[in-house]
């Protein structure tokens, strides 16, 4: 046996805090050293936080992280574990994005990024540049490029977050190379659905390359991108490791680095694809950077015996979650860090505030809102630093004010009614004198209340120093169902990337597992804005199924309108061609339409594959036709 005790930390880095992520590091490399770890393994960007976006254009912000870097060799110098942590590097007029080793007080080495994406919600390559194939070069005197590190345990490669996403990133040059253990340091954003994807690509990474691989995740949110932290760690694609993920933590876990070594030999595919990868190469190598301070005694461990003491047996007898709590939970974990790491890390707030229709979406929004805040505040406090407001004009209902009412009762925020039917009448009359005496049309009337209600949260706000959350979701959005400087309104913007249809279906779990009956009266009414006579959002959109069916198709899938209709007549046979011809030509015009209003709304958090905030995802022009969609 070769065994070497590995570590993971998810720490909670915000960006620009320098010293105060440094001392994260240092105060889970501490606890990890007392535990006699071998290598401790912390996320990309740890110590400037991520994403750094433009910042890292101030050299003063970089310079910053390096000194940082040494003050981390500086206070570990005593230890004989090595660290492995993200930080970014000038070098040369570029700026990469790296992971460093670190061991006995000083930095080994310096291996850049390959991978930088440049999709969805990433922009790496604007800034940065990519680490190549076999390259080396300086630091400050530190060895940079495409290295391995030569230890008494054996060899080590770091690599940075993407470099694992694709089968052919540099873990596999580097294990050809001799590297029998990797780490992997990784900002990787939540989205739902994306724990099974990770696991099993870490899974096959690992078993392709015949490694022990170790995946380090950041935790916590920056702006609108979640990180949900966690980690793995895999013995040739043997899970071993699997750290708890939504909180900033640590575990450890002992590794056999001769299982690699003897799996290699066996596999006589690994040895044949690395003799070919060599004649390949052409006399190109990877650097090996031999460090010759002794590492963290070893003497001590123990191989990594399964828990329930059986090799050929499945793990534990625990109880595992249905498909349905893990989406629930994980998405509900997802946004209420959203919400909490933008209220602490701003330092700008002192509570949280709502505009509470007693609809489904504000609802949602105040238990989310909630669930960050049961956390650090008993209920009898609740009330202290969770207010909503009921603003009802003449259009509002006793069934939408009683179950605003009774949620916040259930759950011990403040409420109160603040109505708005005055100040509407005066606005209606302001407006027809403005017009010379024309009557506003009826839509002008419904943002008129919505325009009311946006303007007193924002009042409210200044002088309460409460975050004001907006309430909108993803739906909606995408139609342009919404009031610029009305229900728009708001600092962050929970729900914006949540369809519709999960909003319910998040809310029939939340009424399921917490039996609010806040929820059961809210679903006794019908869904809608409630700023006209018997609105229903299903009568003046279309059913929220069909709805949300159209923005996959058409703006995840990229589907034209003839195609999406095909696929509606397959998934709501009840209805014609014609009605899903209909539905789909509705849904084009106000999808191009309202993509201007997506410009001006707030900063959202960041759940799946597609959301509407520009600048980080879907980006469209906000002038265009549909012109190219007919025949």
């Amino acid at each position: 046996m070769r065994l070497v005790r590995v570590g993971l930390a998810a720490i909670n880095a915000t960006v620009g805090s320098v010293k105060s992520n440094t001392e994260r590091v240092l105060e889970k490399a501490a606890e990890m050293a007392r535990d006699g770890v071998t290598v401790a393994c912390f996320p990309e960007q740890v110590l400037g936080g991520y994403s750094q976006e433009d910042l890292v254009q101030w050299r003063g912000f970089v310079e910053a992280q390096w000194r940082s870097l040494e003050r981390v060799a500086s206070e570990t110098r005593e230890s004989a574990m090595v660290l492995v942590l993200g930080v970014t590097v000038a070098h040369r007029g570029h700026l990469y994005n790296c992971a460093a080793v670190v061991h006995r007080g000083r930095v080994v080495g310096l291996v850049p990024k390959e991978k930088l994406p440049t999709y969805n919600v990433f922009y790496e390559l604007r800034t940065l540049s990519p680490g190549m194939p076999f390259s080396r070069g300086e630091v400050h005197g530190v060895p940079f490029g495409d290295l391995v590190f030569d230890f008494d345990f054996g060899t080590l490669a770091v690599e940075v977050c993407e470099d694992v996403w694709s089968p052919d990133g540099p873990m596999r040059r580097r294990c050809y190379a001799g590297a029998e253990l990797i780490v992997n340091v990784s900002a990787s954003p939540f989205r739902t659905g994306v724990m099974g994807t990770r696991r099993e690509m870490l899974a096959t990474r690992s078993g392709d390359n015949q490694c022990a691989l170790v995946y380090a995740n950041l935790v916590g949110a920056n702006d609108g991108l979640i990180f949900d932290g966690g980690g793995f760690v895999f013995s040739n694609g043997r899970p071993l490791l699997e750290l708890d993920r939504f909180s900033e933590r640590w575990a450890a876990v002992n590794v056999d680095l001769d299982r690699t070594a003897r799996l290699r030999t066996e596999s006589t595919t690994w040895r044949m694809d690395a003799l070919a990868h060599q004649a390949a190469a052409a006399g190109r190598e990877v650097a090996h950077v031999t460090v010759t301070e002794s590492t963290t005694p070893r003497g001590s461990l123990t191989y990594p015996v399964p828990s329930h003491g059986s090799f050929f047996l499945p793990g534990g007898s625990a109880a595992k979650r249905t498909a349905r709590e893990d989406f629930c939970d994980d998405l509900l974990d997802a946004l209420s860090m959203g919400i909490g790491d933008y209220f602490e890390k701003t330092r700008a707030f002192r509570g949280i505030g709502i505009a509470l229709s007693g609809g489904r979406d504000s609802l949602l929004t105040l238990l989310i809102a909630h669930r960050y805040l049961a956390k650090r505040f008993s209920k009898e406090q609740m009330k202290d630093v969770l207010h909503a407001f009921y603003m009802p004009s003449r259009f509002s209902s006793d069934q939408t004010q009683g179950a605003a009412a009774k949620i916040c009762e259930e759950i011990g925020a403040r409420f109160q009614i603040v109505p708005i039917e005055e100040a509407f009448r005066r606005e209606e009359e302001i407006t027809r004198t403005m017009l010379g005496g024309q009557e506003p049309t009826p839509i002008t009337k419904q943002n008129i209340q919505a325009r009311l209600r946006g303007q007193r949260m924002w009042n409210w706000s200044n002088t309460s120093s409460f975050l004001f959350l907006q309430t909108g979701n993803m739906s909606e959005k995408a139609m342009g169902y919404t009031t610029i400087g009305g229900d728009l309104e708001g600092a962050l913007a929970v729900l914006a990337n949540v369809p519709k249809t999960v909003v319910i279906y998040l809310l029939e779990y939340l009424l399921d597992t917490k039996g609010f009956e806040g929820i059961r009266a809210c679903f006794e009414a019908p869904a809608g804005p409630e700023l006209a006579s018997n609105q229903k959002g299903e009568d003046e959109l279309m059913p929220f199924r069909a709805l949300d069916a159209c923005f996959h198709l058409y703006a995840s899938e990229k589907m034209s309108p003839d195609e999406i209709v095909a696929v509606l007549d397959v998934m709501f046979p009840s209805d014609t061609t014609a009605v899903h011809q209909a539905w789909v030509q509705k849904f084009v015009r106000l999808f191009t339409q309202s993509i201007y209003k997506w410009v001006q709304s707030p900063l959202s958090l960041h759940v799946g594959n597609l959301d509407l905030e520009r600048e980080r995802a879907l980006q469209l022009p906000v002038v265009e036709s549909t012109e190219w969609t007919k025949s």
